[in-house]
C-alpha cells in the first residue's frame, strides 16, 4: 500500500470513528461507542452535551419548561436530541431547531398542554427578535404629521395571532380550550430602539392598519380611509382621530418608527 493510500484509508477511518461518537452522544441507548474508548471519558462527554442543549432551551422557553414535570421535560430535551437533525450548527440557534421539532416532529402527549405550540413559538419570538439582525431604520424622520406623511412600521415589530393568551401563561394560569375563543389573542411583540424586546395587546383592526402602513405607500390619513373601506365603516372620517391614537401609541414603543413624506 502506498503513503498516499494509507493516509486515506487513515482519514476513512478516523471519519467513521467519529460518526459512531456523534451518534453515541446523541443516542447511547442505541448507538454503540467506538471501541477504542473508555465509557467514563465518553460518559463526561455525553453528560457536557446534554446539559448544555438541555441549559439552553430552559433559558429559551422557562415558561414552557415550568409548566410541564420535570420528568416530562427532560423526556422531551431527549427525544430532541436523539430525533432531531439541525439544519444550522450555531448555537444561538437550537431554540428554532427545537420549535420545528416540536411542530412537525415530536409525538403529541395525553398529557401535553393544549396550549404548548402557540406557547413555544411565542417564546421562541421573544428569543428571535432579542438576536435579531433586523434593525429600525435610520433614515426615518422622527416626528412628522401622522395623517399627512407615511408612518414608517419597525421591521423589529411582529404581529401574531393565537388561540391561547401566550403572554399570561405560567404555572398559575394555564387556559384550556373551553374557556378560550379561537383566535383571541393578538400580540404585537417589538424590538424597540433601546434594544429591549416587549408585547402589546392589540386587535385585529389595529393589525390590519399595520399592514396598509407596512405594504402601500400611503400617508396616514389615506391608510385610516382605506381601512375604514374595508371594515364597512359607516362613517370613515370618524375613524380618523382614533387611528391617529393609536399611531401615537404605537411611537412610545417604536412599533411606529417614524415618517417618510409621501
Amino acid at each position: 500500500m502506498s503513503d498516499s493510500e494509507a493516509r486515506i484509508e487513515s482519514e476513512a477511518e478516523f471519519q467513521k470513528t467519529q460518526r459512531q461518537f456523534a451518534a453515541h452522544i446523541r443516542h447511547p441507548d442505541i448507538n454503540a461507542a467506538p471501541t477504542d474508548l473508555e465509557d467514563r471519558r465518553l460518559k463526561i462527554y455525553r453528560d457536557l452535551f446534554f446539559n448544555n442543549i438541555e441549559s439552553f432551551l430552559a433559558s429559551g422557553f422557562p415558561v414552557l419548561k415550568s409548566i410541564i414535570a420535570p420528568d416530562n421535560w427532560l423526556e422531551m430535551v431527549r427525544d430532541f436530541v436523539h430525533r432531531h437533525h439541525s439544519h444550522s450548527p450555531y448555537f444561538l440557534q437550537i431554540s428554532e431547531e427545537f420549535l420545528s421539532y416540536l411542530q412537525k416532529e415530536r409525538k403529541p402527549k395525553p398529557s401535553d398542554p393544549v396550549f404548548m405550540l402557540e406557547l413555544a413559538h411565542y417564546e421562541w419570538v421573544e428569543l428571535a427578535l432579542d438576536v435579531s439582525t433586523l434593525e429600525i431604520p435610520s433614515d426615518v424622520a422622527l416626528t412628522g404629521d401622522v395623517l399627512q406623511e407615511h408612518p414608517i412600521v419597525s421591521p423589529t415589530a411582529w404581529r401574531l395571532s393565537y388561540q391561547y393568551p401566550v403572554h399570561k401563561i405560567g404555572p398559575h394560569y394555564q387556559p384550556n380550550a373551553d374557556n378560550v375563543e379561537p383566535g383571541s389573542t393578538v400580540l404585537i411583540v417589538y424590538r424597540n430602539r433601546d434594544l429591549k424586546v416587549g408585547f402589546i395587546e392589540s386587535n385585529p383592526v389595529t393589525v390590519r392598519l399595520l399592514e396598509i402602513l407596512e405594504t402601500e405607500q400611503l400617508s396616514g390619513r389615506a391608510s385610516i380611509l382605506r381601512l375604514a373601506k374595508e371594515i364597512n365603516h359607516p362613517q370613515p372620517e370618524s375613524l380618523l382621530a382614533f387611528g391617529e391614537d393609536i399611531i401615537y401609541k404605537l411611537m412610545d414603543n417604536d412599533v411606529i418608527c417614524g415618517f417618510r413624506r409621501v
